[in-house]
């Protein structure tokens, strides 16, 4: 059993020193939502007319998007412009693509009519592009779309999760806080584990408290980033979700958890927090980022599952301008998602160079001996020696080295994720020499649709994950929080193409100069055909199943899909 590291403490709320509106919605009390219908009598003959023609109008619909109507269906779609394909000069008359194309540019026209499509309660992505013409064989391989082998969201639980769902999802006594710290993605991680947490103490979860990021200085809460209705509607039956504390709980202290052991188990947590919440009514968990383990019993993966790809839907504006943007990268043709981790703070942090020379390397440097608390992990190790071992991200050359190997075309259009580059745009000349079309939100985005996010990194970060999540190919330049979100995304939704760079294992070969390009080439895809087909989840300690949903919250022949 694992033991605690750390302490607790009495402390009073205010000392959370979350955003400095965030602990304000432990004292309001929502207002009750109230909704106004109204009705008016029609004539028949107005009625038969209504009728026709929302019968027409659905058969259309069905027709066109025949593919769209569940979230577990695997999404694959020919779109092509009314001329011609986007990648073959061949002209294509098809009155069934103008219908599509037609359609989309209507949306886009129409800011106000823009809404995320959903299968159920999840995001459904854009389809998939059928790229053809005078294509390589090379080419061909790179664009094509993993099988699914018949995988599709499975989130049935079983018979005693349910029965339990019943009195924990209408609980009053015991009451879960969580304070979630870093960008985005990592508090995505940490709110998924604070429904599991909640379901495991069969308490209800407060919304989470969004701690400022102190790198990013971003001060965004909960209701900003996310749909907080949707939240609590989708997780209704497995947690009581509540804005606020009650009053008959709000005291001048609680008890606040600031460690806890990575990995804990949920016999560790029930064992450590169950009777301290029976007596407190409160537990506040502070740190929580990674501690549970990624291996747990089949009904709390799935809870994880539900949560990540279902419950925790953005806010209305980000998702309005996430879709205006991908619908404008898509209606162009097929396009790939690279995030690229180029940022100052991510040199800093990894102990890498920058591929930019000696003299942006030296600022790294020196911020690193005068901020040494920055740089994660395996500090005595040499930069050879933390990039040979796939620690560092791939910078705009490698990028673009590995990009040119898998088969990626020179007129490939490409989405650049992530935030501002260090170096700005010398940071992105080595791959912008040989893939010139690169695309990122402020070029896509028109006067001030971005205006209302420029204060938050999160919403940004975001809105790049919407776009990369439409994409027909994503690939990040290294792990982190975003790539594996998406990498599992992208498979629980069709298993759309995710390709992860093979670092520690490529990287040899890029040093090798005696490898001709054809050889490097035959090298380099063989190191990642795992993109081509779903990859079941090793149970391994960082193993995530939001990042490997295959086979807990995916199965081929399951009598149940959410």
């Amino acid at each position: 059993m694992a033991r605690p590291s750390g302490r607790i403490i009495k402390n009073p709320f205010m000392s959370l020193t979350p955003s400095p509106r965030s602990l304000t919605q432990f004292f309001s009390v929502s207002p009750p939502l109230t909704s106004l219908f109204s009705s008016k009598k029609t004539s028949p003959s107005l009625s038969i007319f209504i009728l026709s023609f929302l019968f027409s109008f659905t058969f259309l619909g069905i027709s066109i998007f025949r593919f769209f109507p569940s979230s577990q269906d695997s999404i694959h779609c020919s779109i092509i412009s009314p001329t011609t394909s986007p990648i073959s000069s061949h002209p294509l008359p098809s009155s069934y693509s103008q219908i599509i194309l037609t359609s989309l540019l209507s949306g886009i026209n129409s800011d106000n009519k823009i809404q995320p499509r959903v299968g159920g309660t999840a995001m459904v992505p854009l389809p998939v592009h059928l790229v053809s013409g005078n294509l390589s064989e090379e080419e061909t391989e790179f664009w094509k779309q993993p099988d699914s082998n018949g995988y599709r969201p499975c989130l049935d639980s079983t018979v005693g999760y349910r029965k339990r769902s019943g009195k924990i999802s209408k609980e009053k006594n015991r009451f879960l806080v969580v304070v979630a710290a870093g960008g985005l993605n990592q508090q995505k991680n940490q709110i998924i584990d604070a429904v599991v947490i909640a379901r495991i103490l069969e308490a209800a979860l407060v919304l989470p408290v969004l701690q400022v990021n102190m790198i990013w200085e971003d001060e965004s809460e909960f209701p900003d980033i996310f749909d907080v209705e949707h939240f609590k509607k989708t997780l209704r039956a497995d947690v009581r979700v509540v804005s606020s504390l009650p009053s008959s709980h709000l005291v001048a202290k609680q008890t606040i958890v600031t460690q806890i052991p990575y990995g804990v188990s949920p016999f560790w947590i029930r064992a450590k927090f169950f009777k301290q919440l029976n007596q407190e009514g409160v537990l506040v968990l502070k740190g929580l980022d990674s501690k549970l383990s990624k291996n747990l019993p089949s009904d709390l993966q799935k809870l994880r599952c539900k949560v990540a790809f279902h419950a925790l839907r953005f806010s209305k504006p980000i998702l309005q301008v996430g879709n205006q943007l991908a619908r404008r990268m898509w209606i162009e043709g097929p396009y790939i998602s690279l995030h690229l981790r180029l940022e100052k703070d991510v040199w800093v942090r990894t102990g890498c160079r920058t591929g930019l020379g000696p003299e942006y390397d030296q600022i790294i440097t020196q911020i690193q001996k005068t901020q040494p608390q920055y740089l994660t992990g395996r500090v005595n190790m040499s930069y050879s020696q933390r990039r040979l071992s796939g620690l560092c991200p791939l910078n705009a050359f490698e990028m673009a080295r590995l990009l040119k190997a898998l088969g990626a075309p020179q007129s490939g259009r490409f989405y650049i994720a992530g935030g501002e580059p260090f170096g700005g745009s010398k940071a992105l000349e080595p791959l912008a020499a040989v893939f010139p079309n690169l695309v990122r939100k402020e070029m896509l985005a028109r006067d001030g649709e971005l205006s209302p996010f420029l204060n938050s990194s999160s919403a940004l970060s975001a809105i790049d994950y919407i776009v990369s999540f439409n994409s027909d190919i994503f690939i990040p330049s290294h792990g982190g929080n975003m790539g594996r979100a998406l990498q599992g995304h992208r498979a629980y939704m069709g298993h759309r193409k995710s390709i992860r760079p093979n670092k520690r294992t490529m990287l040899p070969f890029f040093e090798d100069s005696s490898i001709s390009d054809e050889e490097f080439s035959s090298i380099i895809r063989s190191l990642h055909n795992k993109s081509m087909k779903p990859e079941p989840r090793k149970k391994q300690r960082d193993n995530d199943v939001i990042a490997y949903p295959v086979p807990e919250c995916m199965c081929r022949h399951g009598s149940g899909s959410f």
